[in-house]
């Protein structure tokens, strides 16, 4: 087994090496990809603060009152056996 380590970019669906691979990588060849994003925590929590981004108080207190019922979570608060 051969391990190599490139960076890379995502584009279109497939991943774009940033170097040629040619010398270690045989056209066609199989791979097990494991990689690193480069976004942070921070990054993840900038994109929660938005989520409620565009509504209005009683829209987000309506789904947050949706998402914090739990009456239906196990057969309208029953559970079952």
């Amino acid at each position: 087994m051969i391990s190599s380590t490139f960076d890379a970019v995502f584009e279109n669906g497939v991943f774009r090496p940033l170097t040629s691979l040619d010398f270690l990588i045989p056209e066609g060849q199989h791979l097990k990809i494991s990689f690193e994003s480069e976004k942070g925590s921070d990054d993840i929590l900038n994109l929660a603060t938005r989520v409620y981004a565009g509504l209005s108080a009683h829209q987000i207190d309506e789904i947050e009152k949706i998402a914090l019922d739990r009456t239906h979570f196990f057969n309208q608060g029953q559970c079952t056996e």
